[in-house]
């Protein structure tokens, strides 16, 4: 299983609930076992970074996280997001 997990920080807080729809789009995506976006709850006390929202999907496979990445959706979604987000950090690792 794939597990992928991504970190968003707003530009502007005023374009959180847009960031959120944006993101939540990616759920109209079939290939992904789970997908979430959440909010998230506090800071990093230890450096001190602040991130908005967390996006966490499951694939069974790589070619699924693959398909997931071609869908058109995920186009339209990072149209959506790209402008309105300042950091964006994506991390896929395996499991099991």
């Amino acid at each position: 299983m794939i597990r992928h997990i991504v970190f968003f920080t707003a530009r502007d807080q005023a374009d959180l609930d847009r960031i959120r729809e944006g993101l939540e789009t990616l759920g109209q995506i079939p290939h992904a076992r789970h997908f979430e976006v959440g909010r998230n709850l506090h800071a990093d006390r230890l450096t001190g970074a602040e991130v908005d929202f967390v996006v966490y999907a499951e694939f069974d496979n790589e070619d699924d996280l693959a398909a997931y990445k071609a869908d058109p959706i995920y186009s339209r979604a990072i149209e959506m997001v790209k402008p309105l987000r300042d950091m964006r950090i994506a991390a896929d690792i395996e499991s099991g």
